[in-house]
């Protein structure tokens, strides 16, 4: 059956959206814990659709926003959840527990700047997908929709291409806030991020679904200013606190004295 609509649905701290068609429902992220009631309601009163029919739940990658409501969502609907197919978990290990409690600080220090009430953002460190993909493979159940791997921003993300309308959600890719855009943060791989950019740009996308934004048309020449602005070096809460104590050091013990 054909896509009837893409929608925007406006999120706890991010968009999200969903791909409604006569005979069923795909969500392109997990959107936030909070956001799982907003989803649900909205396929259940405004499409006047049961529940059951999100058969989809994709999970770009694994930070609050996107992840947070996929285990929930699976438990109320019965949809799959499908992410990248990686070897181990992104929030593994203590350090990878410690990030993952940081990553919801971010989430609440975000909301909070938006102006949001406080909610509950806890979810589950380690995701358990129905199903993975790799880059070029089709959704599960939704064949005219493309996964490609656009990592950079974590080593997982994933980008979806509706080919028939070469409309592309790219996640945390490409972020726009009010009238400038931003690379996101944290960077891990600020090379792979530039490919990922490069990639998305080769599609020729019709539409820009982002996730901290909203629905754009970028042009090549957009895509070649976020490829020449992107961040030449990493940028993670480790790295600033590392770049942080360096320039303290630097200040308080300069290398150098003026003579007398």
């Amino acid at each position: 059956m054909s896509l009837c609509n893409i929608v925007r649905l406006d999120g706890y701290i991010q968009s999200s959206y969903l791909a409604v068609y006569p005979d069923k429902i795909l969500l392109l992220d997990g959107c936030c814990r909070p956001d799982v009631a907003m989803v649900l309601d909205y396929i259940k009163h405004t499409l006047k659709r049961p529940i059951s029919d999100l058969k989809v739940v994709m999970v770009t990658h694994m930070h609050p926003d996107h992840a947070g409501g996929a285990h929930k969502l699976r438990e109320e609907t019965g949809c799959l959840i499908v992410s990248a197919d990686k070897d181990k978990q992104w929030y593994s290990g203590v350090g990878g527990h410690v990030m993952h409690l940081v990553d919801i600080g971010l989430a609440h220090y975000v909301a909070r700047r938006q102006g949001r009430s406080p909610k509950y953002l806890w979810y589950s460190a380690h995701l358990q997908p129905d199903l993975t993909v790799v880059d070029g493979d089709s959704i599960p159940k939704f064949d005219d929709w493309q996964v490609f791997e656009t990592p950079g921003h974590t080593d997982r993300d994933l980008s979806l291409f509706h080919t028939p309308s070469r409309q592309v959600y790219t996640a945390d890719l490409i972020i726009k806030l009010r009238h400038k855009f931003v690379a996101p943060f944290p960077i891990y791989d600020p090379k792979v991020y530039i490919q990922s950019l490069q990639k998305i740009k080769d599609l020729q996308p019709s539409n820009v679904l982002m996730a901290h934004g909203c629905e754009l048309d970028i042009d090549a020449v957009t895509f070649d200013m976020l490829i020449a602005q992107a961040p030449k070096h990493r940028r993670t809460i480790k790295d600033t606190i590392k770049h942080k104590l360096l320039w303290r050091q630097d200040k308080s013990f300069p290398l150098s004295k003026r003579k007398r």
